[in-house]
This record gives C-alpha cells, structure tokens and sequence, in this order.
C-alpha cells in the first residue's frame, strides 16, 4: 500500500470535521456548544449533517465528543459497549436515571468501559475546550441512542423531535415529522426500572483503567486493557491494547482484520510494506487486514497510544465472567 492510498485510511486531528446538530440536545442549553465527530463507521448521529470520515465496516465505530468547560451531553444509553478515553482536558462522567447514582472524574489518558445498560452523560470540567474519543460496539453501534425521557422533553421545548425511527427535526427550521411518522415514544416507567444504577464504587474497579497504571503496566510488553484477559475484563465485541515507548517494538505484525491506531500522547512512525506515516496525538489511523506494520514513538518523550481490533465476540451487553 502506498503512502497516498493509506492517506485516505487515515484521519488527522485538524481535519475533523464537526457536527453541532448531531443529537436531539443540540438546542437544550448546557449542551447546545458541544461538536460530535464521527470517524470510523455510521456511528450513531440523529443528523444527516454528520460527516463520516472513513465508511469501511470494522466490527465498531470510532467517534468523538468535543465540548467547551461547562457544557455536557445529555444522559443516554447504548445497546452495545461504548468505550471513552481522554484525549484533553478533564471531564466528569455520571450516570443512572437521573444522573445522580455514581460519578467518576477522568484525566488525560485515562479510560471508561461504560457498562452497557445504564444512563451516561459526560461534561467538560477542565478550564479549555476538551476531546474525548470514543468506541462504539458492533458496526451498526447498537442502532441508535436511547435517551432518557427528559431529554426528550427538554428537546421539544428547544425545537428538536426525534422521530421513531431515530430521525431528528428542527421546528426552528421549520421542518416537522412527515405525516404518519410518529416522534420516539418516551420509555414507560416499567421500562425504567430495566436500566442499572449501579454506585461509584461498583464501577470503577472493573470500568476504569488511569493512564498511569497503564503505563507502569506496559513497561514490557503491551497491556491489555479491554479483552477476556484484560485489565478490564470484557468482551464487547473488540480488544484495547495500551503501547507506551517501552513497549513499542520495530517488529511487524498484523491482523486478520482491519485495526486502528489512536495516538494520545507523542508522534508515532508507523511503518508498513510500501510507506511510513507519523501520527500525532488526535490522530486515528485505520489499518488494513493482513497488513504486516509497525509503531514507534519518532521524538524523545513521553509516548502512548491505543491499538483496537475487533473480535468474535458479539457486540453486546457487558459481559463478566
């Protein structure tokens, strides 16, 4: 493969392209200054405004969230695993019906196996605009959001409906549902007490690797962070790997199928037969199947990335055993 034609499997931090209507909380203040990102495969976007940067099926989705300090994305659940690490800033993740069950703070390189099934929303606490990268579970990520009934509500005071079949409408643009189409019922109290609220204390042991224990982790060989032997032990339909300097090697290898490469901290030359890239922190690069490759750190520093690959496993709720 040639450098020119892996250009295009690869998504530069400064080429993102941002959609400010992706989901129904577009117009409810607190929300309404967050820009979502969709990088790898259909991701779960409400809007036809959203721009998908790389289309190829990989077993999983690759998306993004960036966010001004003090704005947050509204409480919702995913039917599939969805994965966030930090690549800037410092963000508070809470959960449960009303938000208020639990709450954890992530710093930069840290991550979150969201456990499936729950309530999430996320908001920007540091003191500049933020980005957190995030993996969804399976291709079609599950088939969309399910929002808690609030949500909903608040949209509709501030123009947005979302119709059954996951379709947004903005009544300040003067659209609204086609006839016959009906808006997304909101979930029924007996649906409701189907989602967990599940404490602090219950989530963090087994959902959140810190980017320091993951780098004493990796001081030989890469650590395995989301995976059936994995510091997260999971099985959402594809592993995490974390790759620091001391653990990088010039050896190639390769997978039976496409792989990504997600830089957050230091540039990374990435070598294949054919070419050679560097990738910056924000990057993502989508490797091919069968393509034998290599990554090192190319300057002195600190230097990490995480590697994903899909697996057999269904893409499904979390999984422990």
């Amino acid at each position: 493969m040639t450098p020119q034609e892996m250009e295009t499997r690869i998504v530069r931090y400064g080429e993102l392209q941002p959609c400010k209507t992706a989901f129904i909380d577009a117009h409810t203040p607190g929300s309404n200054q967050k820009e979502n990102f969709t990088i790898i495969g259909g991701g779960v976007s409400e809007s036809p405004d959203q721009h998908v940067h790389i289309s190829i099926p990989h077993g999983f989705n690759i998306g993004a969230a960036g966010q001004p300090p003090k704005c947050r994305n509204s409480l919702h659940s995913h039917r599939t695993a969805e994965v966030f690490f930090v690549l800037s800033g410092r963000w508070r993740f809470f959960w449960g019906r009303w938000g208020t069950a639990g709450e954890v703070v992530l710093e930069e390189g840290d991550i979150f196996n969201i456990p499936t099934g729950i309530f999430r929303g996320f908001e920007n606490i540091g003191t500049d605009y933020g980005m957190i990268m995030a993996i969804l579970g399976g291709d079609d990520a599950g088939g969309g959001v399910i929002w808690a009934p609030q949500v909903i509500e608040d949209a509709r005071d501030h123009g947005l409906v979302l119709s059954e079949k996951g379709k947004l409408y903005d009544t300040k643009k003067g659209q609204n549902l086609p006839a016959g189409v009906k808006p997304m019922p909101l979930l029924t109290d007996e649906q409701l007490k189907t989602f967990p609220e599940p404490a602090t204390a219950e989530v963090i042991p087994n959902h959140i690797a810190r980017y320091w224990d993951l780098v004493a982790l990796a001081d030989r060989k890469p650590a395995k962070v989301i995976g059936l032997n994995g510091k997260l032990r999971d099985k959402p339909g594809f592993e995490v790997d974390f790759i620091t300097r001391a653990s990088s090697s010039d050896a190639r290898h390769k997978n039976d199928r496409p792989s990504v490469l997600m830089p957050v901290k230091g540039h990374w030359r990435v070598e294949w037969d054919g070419g050679a890239s560097v990738l910056a922190p924000g990057d993502t690069m989508s490797v091919p199947e069968n393509l034998a490759h290599s990554a090192r750190p190319s300057m002195t520093g600190e230097a990490a990335l995480y590697h994903i690959v899909a697996t057999d496993d269904p893409a499904g709720p979390t999984w422990r055993g």
